[in-house]
């Protein structure tokens, strides 16, 4: 059969080298791309159902919630709460984890994720994502998360769903990063692309500029560097969707770098703004899977442990010769 027709779950039951049993993993995947194939389908009509807006709540992140975060949200949990070997489950969306007591076995997950990335763009009709994670529940644990506050690097499986002029789902479970594009004719995606490696020097850099008065100084120098026209071989072009999935799938394929500085506040605080768990450690494993890299400006992402669910951190991820320039001029100093 042609490496070509392989499914997300046909393809992850012939990976090596996982670092789960690639049945737990290929049950949470067929989970993934269903909640990713229900969204697609949702997003194309949104307009025309009145699913785009605000609901008028702020989620636990204190960020005013669009109705499209909140139906997605309700869809994973809906898809992961029945006969699956995951019984916790995190979200952007939601201040505690949902825990599954009906779903812990001796080999139980948890899945972590941020249903609808970059939603800002959903009313605008610009590119979104959808970002997900598993861990491993330790033996005989209770419905506290303490268990799941490790490393990124004890990630079993990680990955995105970016919805844009094509939908496309692109996972990790520690065997080489694998795309797969969704053939709506037939409802299903199929491999586009295997074991895939980012360059290890791009051309173009991810960031939102607007907020560049508020960054450290070296993160400000790291874009002055970046953009500067004086070097032609370090000179690099501003490609900015608003949605990490996109930004990151740009960097994933062409190479280049995604940054999220911390902004420092007038007590000259400073704190990042993507979530750990749901957001940078998934997209590190992706990276580093790639060859490419995943810092806070200063260590490892997959190195960091989190102190609870929600904790952000800033974030320079892409080629490694980007990121490893961010950390030399000091980004995060």
């Amino acid at each position: 059969m042609s490496n070509k027709h392989l499914t997300p779950i046909r393809h992850i039951l012939r990976e090596q080298g996982l670092r789960a049993p690639a049945i737990d993993l290929a049950l949470i995947l067929d989970r993934v791309s269903l909640a990713a194939r229900r969204i697609a389908r949702e997003l194309t009509s949104a307009a025309l159902t009145g699913e785009l807006g605000y609901t008028g709540t702020t989620n636990v992140q204190g960020e005013q919630v669009k109705k499209l975060d909140t139906w997605a949200n309700s869809l994973m949990v809906e898809l992961f709460g029945d006969g699956y070997p995951v019984c916790t489950l995190i979200s952007e969306e939601m201040e505690q984890p949902v825990h599954l007591e009906a779903n812990c076995h001796e080999r139980s997950y948890a899945v972590l994720f941020d249903p609808i990335d970059g939603s800002s763009n959903t009313d605008v009709d610009g590119p979104l994502g959808t970002i997900f994670a598993v861990r491993r529940r330790a033996p005989r644990h209770d419905a506290a998360p303490a268990d799941i506050l490790t490393a990124g690097a004890e990630q079993v499986m990680a990955g995105y769903v970016l919805y844009g002029p094509s939908t496309m789902l692109i996972y990790t479970a520690g065997a080489g990063v694998s795309a797969f594009s969704l053939d709506r004719s037939v409802g299903e995606f199929l491999l586009w692309r295997d074991r895939i490696v980012m360059p290890q020097h791009g051309s173009t850099y991810a960031v939102n500029e607007a907020n560049y008065n508020a960054w450290h100084q070296g993160a400000r120098n790291l874009v002055d560097h970046l953009s500067s026209h004086e070097d032609p071989k370090a000179h690099h072009s501003l490609r900015y969707a608003g949605s990490f999935a996109a930004d990151f799938h740009r960097c994933l394929l062409e190479g280049g770098i995604y940054m999220y500085p911390s902004e420092v506040t007038a007590e000259g605080k400073s704190s990042g703004k993507l979530r750990m768990l749901y957001e940078a450690a998934p997209m590190a494993m992706v990276a580093e899977q790639a060859r490419g890299r995943a810092s806070n400006g200063k260590s490892r992402i997959l190195e960091l442990v989190p102190a609870r669910i929600h904790e952000r951190t800033p974030l320079y991820i892409g080629s490694a010769e980007e990121v490893a320039l961010a950390e030399r001029l000091g980004a995060e100093d």
